[in-house]
């Protein structure tokens, strides 16, 4: 058993508070009719009383009290099953998780702003199924298309360019994985839109994308980029691990400081040719809101019922016996007529 509002359970603490008062009180009382009646005169003025009467009367005003108390506090017990329908589109995040996605010149720095972007996305959306892959030179499934956004959430997090064992770009291996994720789907299949966001900066040094790009697009799956990373450009800092340390900046294979820059065209030209269109964020986040107005004009299929399992209320139970012992408290007599 669990409980919605827990914390007014310590009012219980009142009830035997209200026990010794309504003790103290009855004892108090009887003092006062000791010093102004003697007892023949009191049981002639009370004629008819019945104290079982009184003493019940008070008992279930006091159970009442205790009753409407665990109702106000939200008792819930066993599980209760609801259906939920969904409504959106398929959406496949593809994370950029090059070494040039720790530079910093979109702060704090260009993977951060990508996830956190990301996370703003993922907290607006409604009813569409989303999944993420991350990828450089190779691409992974990071987490398949859900429904819970909870879920996404965690497999965003631990997303990081270490995880990954190359270091360059490669968009060809990423729209082959969504291809693949895609592709599980048909045996659900729904009229919902399918999309595809590339999130990255850009900089490809993999073989060429073309063919995967038209199996996309063949499979009327709308491919957007989004852009992230300055014209301007900068170095790729190094950290110590798990540190904040600054160890120096990434180098080529002569030596020489690397530099990186935002390489829309690149992203321009895979949206043009994906029927979608090419986002671009450097401090603001323009481009994320843009695109979630895009989502919403495409259109939206119903998904499978989702079934869920949860706490039943049973406040209305407790609320009844209140009811009860209140009705019984007014009902019951306090005096009888004597023979």
């Amino acid at each position: 058993m669990i409980w919605e509002s827990p914390l007014l359970l310590w009012f219980f603490i009142l009830i035997p508070v209200l026990i010794v008062g309504v003790w103290f009180r009855t004892k108090s009382l009887q003092k006062k009719r000791t010093r102004f009646f003697n007892e023949e005169l009191f049981s002639t003025l009370r004629r008819g009383f019945w104290k079982p009467g009184d003493i019940l009367r008070t008992t279930f005003v006091i159970v009442g009290l205790s009753f409407l108390l665990l109702a106000f506090a939200g008792p819930k017990l066993g599980t209760e099953v609801r259906e939920v329908k969904r409504q959106g589109v398929d959406m496949l995040i593809a994370l950029d998780l090059s070494a040039s996605m720790n530079a910093e010149d979109v702060r704090p720095s260009r993977l951060e702003k990508a996830k956190f972007e990301i996370n703003r996305l993922i907290e607006r959306l409604k009813g569409d199924r989303v999944g993420l892959i991350v990828f450089t030179g190779e691409a992974y499934l990071q987490s398949p298309m859900t429904l819970d956004y909870s879920a996404l959430k965690l497999f965003l997090e631990i997303a990081d360019t270490e995880q990954m064992p190359s270091s360059a770009t490669d968009f060809k291996a990423a729209m082959e994985t969504a291809i693949t994720a895609f592709e599980s789907l048909e045996e659900n299949e729904t009229e919902a839109a399918k999309v595809l966001l590339i999130i990255s900066d850009g900089e490809d040094h993999g073989q060429s994308y073309e063919e995967p790009l038209q199996n996309l697009i063949n499979k009327n799956i709308y491919v957007y980029t989004l852009g992230i990373g300055t014209d301007a450009g900068t170095t790729i800092p190094i950290y110590e691990e798990n540190t904040s340390n600054l160890i120096g900046y990434k180098r080529d294979r002569s030596g020489k400081v690397v530099t990186t820059s935002l390489q829309s065209d690149v992203l321009r030209e895979i949206a043009n040719k994906g029927n979608g269109t090419y986002y671009a964020i450097e401090r603001g986040n323009d481009g994320i809101d843009a695109f979630l107005a895009r989502v919403d004009e495409l259109e939206k299929g119903e998904f499978s019922s989702q079934e869920y399992a949860d706490y039943k209320n049973q406040y209305q139970w407790m609320g009844a016996l209140a009811l009860f012992c209140f009705t019984f408290a007014y009902l019951v007599p306090t005096y009888r007529k004597e023979n």
